[in-house]
């Protein structure tokens, strides 16, 4: 567990000193750090990206993966806000979004289906599965509709980078990242 988590730091350590990051945050994560972010980031990006559309994709994204920890994540506050890593850099090209947060070990195989199945899909395909999940409504006991996922690809048109890491047999660190071009965003 140590080494896994030792190794991802390291990684996000070097990333920020070798391109530098607009924002990294650890820590609980509800309505009120959501809007914190989006202003701070807003802020940074709008310096490096006069491109509205780019800006409104950025923003989405970022908030969509916000939501998956407050709503997902097994770590909690005492004031229920969910546990997490956030962080929003820029390379030459793209942007990158990249979360981290508690998963129940049981939800893994669940969780990791989803991506794949996702990760597989075309716009068309997204698309279709965004209008069904649209139509049936439902939601779970959680709160969401499971557009979130569907969406970001929609959006991105990029597949998903994630990892599973196991704490221990009961909890597993779920990191999902997301790219955003900015030269072939629609």
């Amino acid at each position: 567990m140590d080494k896994d988590l030792i190794f991802i730091q390291t990684i996000l350590s070097d990333e920020m000193i070798s391109h530098g990051f607009p924002l990294v945050y650890k820590g609980p994560l509800n309505h009120q750090t959501m809007k914190f972010f989006t202003r701070m980031a807003e802020e940074k990006i709008s310096k490096r990206c006069s491109d509205s559309s780019i800006k409104r994709k950025i923003f989405h994204v970022m908030v969509e993966m916000l939501q998956n920890i407050t709503r997902h994540s097994a770590d909690y506050d005492e004031q229920g806000s969910g546990n997490g890593i956030f962080v929003i850099g820029e390379r030459k090209g793209y942007y990158y979004i990249i979360t981290a947060n508690v998963v129940r070990s049981s939800e893994v195989r669940t969780l990791e289906d989803s991506i794949e199945k996702l990760n597989q899909m075309n716009k068309v395909a997204l698309d279709k599965l965004h209008k069904q999940k649209m139509l049936t409504g439902e939601i779970s006991e959680k709160g969401g509709a499971g557009l979130g996922l569907i969406d970001i690809l929609r959006k991105t048109g990029k597949k998903y980078n994630y990892q599973f890491l196991r704490l221990d047999e009961n909890f597993h660190f779920f990191v999902l990242k997301s790219t955003i071009n900015l030269d072939s965003i629609e």
